[in-house]
């Protein structure tokens, strides 16, 4: 199959390369605006929660009562009494207009002194946006926001709508930084691993065809369904690292067929029979591990999985056919325009290669070395028993972000942060004024929470009555989980139900719904992973035992995590401020990603090791020669996708990073301790039984596997066979 399509390919090269250009043409027109399409917003919540129930509700007749716009206004030298700050500040308040904006109080209308900081120096007025929506909230304050500034005083916007508005801006920013630096440094890297411009142009050429597809691919999702902001990110990350990935392992495999003698379109077929195989059953293995984030409902991670899967298929298709035709382009001139820079050179005896050396020394005690190097992944991970789940919030922002520092301020110099407010939503089974004294009994109920500072009836409308929670404590702390679960076990009145909404509310909803639906979408992933190795390989052992080691390299990388962005480690080496929490979309973006990078770098390495053992050779060798010829490929596709990942270390949203640091551990320590420590190890005690299935099935690959001529299927293993090798 893979053949055929090699051959296919060598024939209509120019067709191939024509239909590419003008696909990449009216990608690029067309995903032009696939940022503008991105109407979703964040998308965090969880639209089958009471929280959203709530909103919901809030968004009818009844409507909201909190503050999405908190603008305090500061002077060094002057008071909230002097004229100078006063009469500024009313003017420019005065001045906003009033269609988008259902209230606004400040201290000069309320003569409240909640509103004035202890210094009196500081002052903050609140307003209410009148859309019940985020997204629309954020143009609104957009369309007003320039008339919040008063003339020698200082204006900083705070709240929930500001935060999205911002984090929308800093992630826009974001994009465009990571890619300008990665971009530079994956071509000279990719100069030094090939030793020759053209053949390092051709994955960079993918990666951007990539890229540029799937921005097309995602506007054309966003037809049938709303999709998040940060949809673009995982375009970025993977349409560049995959791709990369992809090509790096064809360019190697077709200039390793011309060695080997082959004339070009010989070498074209074999390289899409061999390497182009493994880039199909990687891309599968990656594409179902995507796949698993459509069981979360959250619009964020629903985003994450339709953009993952486009990306990966495309990239998969680019290489197998638009690669291929530049290869066929170029031919023996692959290697032209030598660079006389420092490379990896392939020693000519296999044997005395350094991967080659490390295996066979792992062979030798492979009891102690897997033994050893599982206890050393499973410590590391340890920490993340200690984890405190969050959701993003202004946190996710750089410390000097107005919204950030507002949030602090406000903490720090105001007797309330008006923000700080969750809303609960009593449904009645008749009228509210039948139930009045009930719901007012409530109402004090709620206040006598521990940690709630005041509670009251704030709007009734026919059966629905809202009641506003006033809260001073970090939303994403564990004291405020349980705040909500104290409200919530609160009796309501006879007959009633009541849900709450507000950031602690909705940050406890998105966390459960989370840690009940991930054990099931390991489960796919596992599942599936499982069977697209099994059609790859013909084994039932060597799926399971990917599994496992796929885990252990998710283990590092999660207790490395919570170190890191719950305690602090490295935070000053960084560049952020941690809150204590961990945003729980991390391990489920991380299992996706990861998960399906590590089963692709399996893949790269079972396959040379199979094709290896598949021509005669003993079991040990295979498995030395085949660590030896994949450990270069696999090494050099780790460290670029680390840069493109590397990218988002730089970025000023807590969250991106947190997903950058996370995926750099995992494909490290996959692509070395694992694959070139553990996988041998492993592999040695396996021995045959590692290509072992049940005679149905063994009987059923042998017929219908996927494998490219009988020269390149080993035996099975007898059921009675010795598992030596």
């Amino acid at each position: 199959m893979f053949a055929t399509l090699g051959r296919f390919v060598t024939r209509h090269h120019r067709a191939v390369l024509i239909v590419a250009l003008a696909l990449l043409v009216l990608g690029g027109l067309w995903g032009s605006g696939a940022p503008g399409s991105l109407s979703g917003g964040g998308g965090f919540d969880d639209p089958n929660s009471a929280s959203v129930h709530a909103d919901q509700l809030l968004a009818g007749p009844l409507g909201r009562d909190v503050s999405d716009v908190v603008a305090v206004y500061s002077s060094p030298t002057k008071t909230v009494d002097d004229p100078g700050f006063a009469q500024p500040v009313q003017r420019a308040l005065a001045a906003i207009p009033r269609g988008d904006v259902t209230r606004l109080d400040s201290y000069w209308s309320t003569h409240s002194a909640d509103y004035v900081s202890s210094d009196r120096h500081s002052a903050y007025a609140t307003l209410q946006l009148r859309s019940s929506d985020d997204q629309e909230r954020v143009k609104e304050l957009k369309a007003i926001q320039s008339y919040f500034n008063a003339p020698g005083v200082t204006v900083r916007l705070g709240g929930m709508t500001p935060m999205t508005s911002q984090v929308n801006a800093q992630s826009a920013s974001d994009i465009v930084r990571a890619e300008a630096l990665s971009l530079p440094v994956l071509l000279l890297l990719l100069v030094i691993i090939f030793g020759s411009l053209v053949a390092a142009s051709f994955p960079l050429a993918i990666g951007i065809l990539v890229v540029i597809g799937s921005l097309g691919l995602l506007r054309f999702v966003t037809i049938f369904t709303d999709l998040s902001t940060f949809a673009i990110e995982m375009v970025s990350v993977l349409g560049l690292g995959l791709a990369i990935d992809y090509a790096l392992l064809m360019v190697n495999r077709f200039r390793e067929e011309l060695r080997g003698g082959r004339t070009v379109d010989a070498a074209i077929e074999r390289t899409v029979a061999t390497a182009g195989r493994t880039v199909a059953f990687s891309a599968l293995a990656v594409a179902t591990s995507l796949l698993g984030m459509l069981l979360f409902p959250s619009r964020f991670l629903q985003s994450m999985g339709y953009a993952g899967v486009a990306t990966v298929l495309l990239a998969a298709a680019s290489s197998l056919t638009v690669l291929p035709a530049l290869l066929k382009w170029a031919g023996p001139w692959v290697d032209a325009l030598r660079i006389p820079l420092p490379r990896w050179r392939t020693p000519a005896d296999e044997t005395q290669g350094r991967w080659y050396r490390v295996a066979k020394t792992v062979m030798r005690r492979p009891v102690l070395s897997a033994v050893g190097i599982v206890l050393v992944l499973v410590t590391l991970g340890l920490p993340l028993l200690g984890a405190n789940w969050a959701r993003p919030g202004d946190w996710v922002l750089p410390v000097n972000a107005d919204a950030r520092a507002v949030t602090q301020q406000l903490a720090t110099q105001f007797k309330a942060d008006p923000a700080k407010v969750i809303t609960g939503v009593v449904e009645l089974p008749g009228s509210v004024g039948a139930a009045s004294s009930a719901v007012r009994d409530y109402a004090q109920r709620l206040a006598a929470v521990p940690g709630v500072h005041g509670a009251s009836v704030t709007g009734t409308y026919d059966n629905l009555a809202r009641i506003s929670v006033g809260y001073a404590m970090d939303p994403q702390s564990r004291e405020a989980r349980t705040l909500v679960e104290d409200l919530r076990a609160q009796s309501p009145p006879t007959g009633a139900t009541v849900s709450f909404t507000g950031m602690p509310a909705s940050r406890v909803d998105i966390v459960d719904m989370v840690t009940a639906r991930l054990p099931w979408m390991i489960l796919f992933v596992a599942v599936v992973a499982f069977l697209a190795l099994f059609l790859a390989f013909g084994s039932v052992v060597l799926p399971l035992k990917s599994l496992l080691l796929n885990l252990l390299s998710l283990s590092a990388s999660f207790g490395a995590i919570k170190l890191i962005f719950q305690d602090g480690w490295l935070s000053g080496v960084l560049n952020f401020v941690p809150v204590g929490a961990i945003d729980i979309n991390f391990p489920v973006l991380i299992v996706a990603i990861a998960f399906g990078l590590s089963m692709d770098y399996e893949v790269f390495l079972v396959s040379r090791i199979r094709e290896q053992w598949a021509r005669g050779g003993d079991g040990e060798e295979a498995i030395a020669l085949g660590g030896q010829r994949t450990a270069r490929i696999i090494t050099s596709a780790a460290l670029l996708l680390a840069i493109v990942v590397g990218g988002f270390l730089t970025s000023g949203i807590t969250f991106m990073k947190m997903i950058g640091v996370g995926l750099v551990i995992t494909v490290l320590v996959d692509a070395t301790i694992v694959r070139g420590l553990l996988v041998p190890a492993t592999m040695k005690l396996l021995g045959r039984w590692a290509w072992w299935a049940p005679a149905p099935l063994a009987r059923w690959w042998s017929r219908h596997g996927f494998v490219e001529g009988d020269d390149d299927r080993p035996a099975p293993v007898p059921d009675s066979q010795s598992a030596r090798v």
